[in-house]
């Protein structure tokens, strides 16, 4: 498995970035292999990012390939103060299971199930 975070720090977007933005989640979702996507955004909000998971770096190339994704590439500039872009593969994954993620939990048939909720011990238990 492979990640590739797209750090931005957002400029204007006109309605074309909107076009092929739409255009590229699409072709995402469609190339065999995407795994998902996540975002955020810093508190301040002046630096982004877009982490997208792919099954291998033959599935990000068929990506990477897209016309698209090419245009986009080329316009960069029009939308975005600066970027940078990390590609690494996923070596391991673990987390508490307290919520769903795109990539595996190494850890989850360790972890117990949660307990029962906690009571106050004047109300009645169901």
């Amino acid at each position: 498995m492979y990640m590739v975070s797209f750090i931005f720090e957002p400029g204007d977007y006109d309605a074309r970035f909107h076009e092929l933005n739409a255009l590229i989640d699409a072709a995402a979702r469609a190339t065999p292999g995407y795994l998902g996507v996540e975002s955020w955004r810093s508190a301040d909000g002046r630096r982004a990012n877009a982490t997208y998971y792919w099954s291998s770096l033959e599935t990000l190339r068929e990506f990477s390939a897209h016309p698209s994704h090419i245009e986009a590439k080329r316009q960069y500039r029009n939308w975005y103060l600066g970027y940078h872009i990390v590609i690494a593969e996923v070596v391991r994954s673990y987390g508490d299971a307290g919520f769903e993620h795109v990539t595996p939990n190494a850890r989850a048939s360790r972890i117990a199930p949660p307990s029962a909720p906690i009571t106050d011990a004047t109300e009645p238990t169901p």
